[in-house]
């Protein structure tokens, strides 16, 4: 009897020595134990499997804030985006900051392990088509309806969409320059010369955006040629009157940043004080390289003919 209770005790001290041995993790790589169950576990305790999930997760919020920032959705949605993607794969302790050019996102698990990440996006384009889709992407998730992996396979196709094509953005400029034009009590004929010149405008426009020019650039050099395509006008003998003032602000409206605008006072209106003054700011720097340019290019023409044609 004696020797069966010592033989047991020597086989318990044995299995207590190979787990200890296991979860020292003496056989494993630094920083890794074993869990209870078996998995590879963080140092903070998480098994490496739901850590990475986790990440997975939080990468996705991130990517699908960023795809929304990017192309022109305001900050509350981007916010409310992110939240409902880490609720739904049942991450509670988030917090996101979102600005107009970066976000800010960071999560507790249940060890305290902090995840933190920055991304920056830079204030560019509007393309309102990938915020929809992205949005709609967003309450699917919510619902259910779409799991991890093929939210991430849907979110880079929707990324990956293309913008209209050239041909309807340059038409629809060069009839929004004309209405625009008809609506500040222009005549017909007037409204257009506005659409021709909206267009050719809008051409040059879609050029400099595939070779990457600058925001500045691309202002002030649009208002330049709208200024030069107005004057050009002027000269030209027709049956009918032609005002200056109304082809210029008519064809201005294809570079005017008018989601921009709206996009800032919603920014506002929700307490996102900063990023909406920085989105105003940004817009108001565009009239002001427009006016560059039309300015530029009316002083030098009055300088060459002494403003008599004027």
């Amino acid at each position: 009897m004696d020797e069966k209770v010592s033989m047991r005790k020597d086989a318990e001290q044995i299995v207590i020595k190979n787990i200890n041995a296991a979860n020292s993790g003496s056989d494993r790589d630094d920083g890794e134990r074993m869990g209870g169950d078996g998995a590879v576990c963080s140092p903070a305790g998480m098994p490496g499997r739901e850590q990475e999930a986790m990440r997975d997760v939080l990468d996705l919020a991130m990517n699908m804030g960023r795809v929304l920032l990017k192309n022109g959705a305001e900050i509350f949605r981007v916010e409310e985006t992110i939240e409902h993607v880490c609720r739904r794969f049942h991450i509670k302790d988030v917090e996101s900051f979102v600005m107009s050019n970066g976000i800010f996102m960071t999560a507790r698990d249940e060890t305290q392990e902090v995840y933190a990440k920055v991304k920056h996006i830079p204030i560019s384009g509007f393309h309102l088509g990938i915020v929809t889709e992205v949005n709609d992407l967003s309450r699917e998730i919510s619902a259910g309806k779409v799991g991890l992996e093929e939210a991430k396979e849907r979110l880079c196709r929707i990324e990956a969409m293309p913008p209209k094509r050239g041909r309807f953005r340059v038409f629809a400029a060069g009839i929004g320059s004309g209405c625009f034009c008809y609506l500040l009590q222009a005549n017909l004929w007037e409204s257009m010369l506005a659409v021709v010149i909206g267009c050719l405008l809008y051409i040059f426009v879609i050029f400099a955006e595939n070779h990457r020019l600058s925001k500045i650039i691309i202002h002030i050099v649009g208002g330049g040629l709208i200024t030069i395509m107005a004057l050009f006008a002027l000269q030209m003998p027709w049956p009918f009157p032609v005002r200056i003032d109304k082809l210029i602000i008519g064809s201005i409206l294809p570079l005017v940043p008018g989601l921009a605008f709206v996009n800032s006072i919603r920014d506002i209106a929700n307490s996102d004080f900063i990023s909406g003054i920085v989105r105003i700011v940004d817009a108001l720097l565009v009239f002001v390289y427009i006016a560059i340019g039309v300015g530029f290019v009316l002083g030098c023409f009055n300088k060459l003919t002494g403003g008599m044609i004027l």
